[in-house]
């Protein structure tokens, strides 16, 4: 039986400290990052809140070294993840911590949800699939170990993975996901391997917090408990984020929104990860379905709604830069964000693939990628231009109508290349996006179960998708049937079809133009919506049809 050390109760008068590199500093403590490196946000120390950092047409609001290594990332930038792929390997199985939201499932193909995994891989079998998915997806430009446990936890595994796919497709990009207890003695090795972007997962900057999200760690061979398992991992939490800033590597930091326990809190947590050279800050909401079989899940813990979260993540605005357009990805999901082709490559399939490593040929696709990203930001700036000039034409009736300040939510039905072209049949999410006079910004998405299987619509299935998107005034896409219509019209949503396979943000604006300009005239009254309901179920739609 393993030792214990139990903390008790937390201390009655505890000063809120942070073990730094070299020293212990407060809380509020001003970390002051090396000028070179330039990785702490979009510029040097952390950023200015900005809600996607990396999605602007070129390096101008970035660093160029920076810029470089966001560009085609779609973690680390939104406007990436139109257009790129990533790719997680199953090759690190342990953990050193237990999460009170994690609830890790090997052979499992019916969850989409952080901890889950169909098959776990040796490094040369991952190092195989990597070179197959790369041969099949030319425009996957990273890859990313996050698991199923902790990647830093199976260290040599890690790092024997990073060390085969240097020599073998030294093209792609390296990522590594890790719960920071084990991060300040791997710097050096994860500089070592070249890898330049890695992600913390960091809940609270305050052990009493942690001390009811954390159970658990398992530390210099002890099983540590309560408060003092949450001071550990906090004060190794910031020591290892200011270690990777000082070495330029890009951070971003998962925070899980808990309601009640780190809400308000994740606020604090922005700012602090911010002084530490944080690149992007990621609030996720709490997958919290009893049937995943975490504690939280299990003991009635319930996850944020729609609304909750965007006002964490809105109040947040300022700190770190935020990133919205995580998808909580398995950890051996393929493809773009928001899809999972892993099971087409799995190990016996690749044994009868023909795998051809065709370094030209990706570079070939990927600037075709480019082409079509510009094409997008320049439809983009059209638009604001085009909203910009409706609104001075109809300054005087718009200043009447008091919508200066206007902003609405729309949903858009996308299949991907960040354009309005999916049936609404066929969703199995939706992108959020807040539109004003000013900008069309992707603020998230919502998954929903397909309303239409085998050529007919579920007619139960129905209410579902609607409240999932009920907080939007709107939404645009490719085609959609005449009960759905309905059935949105009458909840107050504007089903739009007449920008079929325009670029997101291009319709977004020109249907907010329209929908100002009437409110203008009077011809419609614009009402505040309601809020939404965030999918709970991380099951596979094909699982939550079925259950």
């Amino acid at each position: 039986m393993q030792a214990s050390t139990h903390a008790g109760s937390v201390p009655a008068a505890t000063a809120m400290t942070y073990v730094g590199i070299g020293q212990i500093k407060p809380l509020g403590a001003k970390f002051e990052l090396p000028e070179a490196g330039g990785a702490g946000g979009c510029d040097a120390h952390g950023g200015t809140g900005k809600a996607g950092c990396g999605a602007a047409d070129g390096p101008g609001d970035v660093p160029q070294a920076i810029w470089d290594k966001i560009k085609n990332h779609p973690c680390y930038s939104e406007q990436a993840h139109h257009h790129y792929a990533r790719m997680h390997v199953a090759v690190a199985p342990a953990c050193n911590i237990q999460c009170n939201y994690c609830n890790r499932k090997y052979d499992c193909s019916n969850e989409s949800r952080p901890g889950v995994v169909s098959q776990k891989l040796t490094p040369e079998q991952a190092v195989k699939k990597v070179l197959a998915v790369a041969s099949e997806i030319p425009q996957m430009t990273v890859l990313g170990i996050a698991g199923p446990g902790d990647s830093l936890a199976s260290p040599a595994k890690t790092f024997e993975t990073f060390r085969l796919l240097q020599e073998r497709a030294p093209d792609i990009k390296l990522c590594l996901s890790t719960n920071g207890l084990a991060l300040p003695d791997m710097v050096d090795e994860i500089c070592k391997y070249n890898v330049d972007h890695v992600t913390i997962t960091i809940n609270m900057v305050d052990p009493a917090v942690g001390a009811k999200i954390y159970p658990w760690i398992f530390w210099r061979h002890k099983r540590v408990t309560g408060y003092e398992a949450a001071r550990i991992l906090h004060e190794r939490q910031m020591q290892g984020l200011e270690m990777l800033s000082a070495r330029g590597v890009l951070t971003k930091i998962n925070s899980v929104l808990i309601p009640g326990i780190n809400d308000e809190h994740l606020i604090e947590v922005n700012r602090e990860v911010k002084k530490r050279g944080a690149f992007l800050h990621n609030i996720m909401p709490l997958i919290s379905e009893a049937e995943h079989g975490t504690y939280f899940g299990l003991n009635g813990q319930r996850g944020p709604s729609a609304q909750e979260l965007k006002a964490v993540q809105d109040a947040c605005m300022g700190g770190a830069n935020l990133m919205r357009h995580c998808r909580q990805c398995r950890a051996d999901a393929v493809g773009l964000l928001g899809e999972d082709r892993s099971d087409e490559f799995t190990l016996d399939k690749i044994e009868h693939m023909e795998v051809v490593y065709d370094l030209d040929r990706r570079r070939q696709y990927q600037n075709q990628v480019e082409a079509e990203r510009q094409a997008q930001s320049a439809a983009k700036r059209q638009a604001l231009a085009q909203v910009a000039a409706t609104a001075m034409d109809g300054g005087a009736a718009a200043a009447a109508a008091g919508d200066d300040a206007l902003k609405v939510l729309v949903a858009v039905a996308t299949k991907g290349a960040g354009r309005v072209n999916e049936h609404f049949g066929h969703v199995s999410e939706f992108q959020i996006f807040e539109v004003s006079a000013t900008q069309a910004l992707f603020v998230g998405h919502r998954r929903v179960d397909m309303y239409c299987q085998g050529g007919y619509g579920d007619d139960e299935q129905l209410p579902s998708v609607v409240r999932a998107i009920n907080d939007c005034h709107a939404v645009l896409v490719a085609k959609i049937g005449a009960c759905p219509k309905d059935e949105l019209l009458q909840a107050g949503i504007e089903p739009v079809e007449q920008y079929v396979g325009e670029f997101i943000e291009k319709a977004a604006l020109a249907w907010f133009g329209d929908y100002r300009a009437r409110v203008a005239s009077g011809a419609i009254v614009h009402r505040d919506r309601g809020d939404a309901q965030i999918r709970q179920g991380a099951f596979t739609g094909a699982v939550a049809r079925a259950a």
